[in-house]
């Protein structure tokens, strides 16, 4: 794993965590996991004012998509996620995909 990978890792991990409707998933997980959500409980927060949806795909995969969730805000990974992650407030729920 790269180091700006494991960055990544380390940042959605630490925003998942702030985040209310991730912690009680969070806390069951393993220093090694991610808490993951299914596909209809992403469904079921699509339109929600309490979350944010991050597509953290790499700009060059994102660009030639053809499919792109409606409502979600593309950050790219191979940037500093410094550069972006302050942009979202704690108190929502921040999914990434």
């Amino acid at each position: 794993m790269t180091k700006t990978l494991t960055g990544i890792m380390a940042v959605v991990v630490a925003v998942l965590l702030s985040t209310s409707a991730v912690a009680v998933e969070a806390q069951k997980a393993t220093n090694n996991e991610v808490p993951r959500i299914t596909k209809e409980d992403l469904k079921a927060m699509l339109g929600s004012p309490d979350v944010i949806i991050l597509d953290v795909r790499l700009e060059d995969q994102w660009k030639v998509a053809d499919r792109k969730l409606p409502g979600a805000v593309h950050e790219d990974p191979a940037k500093d996620v410094t550069s972006w992650v302050h942009k979202y407030p704690k108190e929502k729920t921040i999914v990434l995909y």
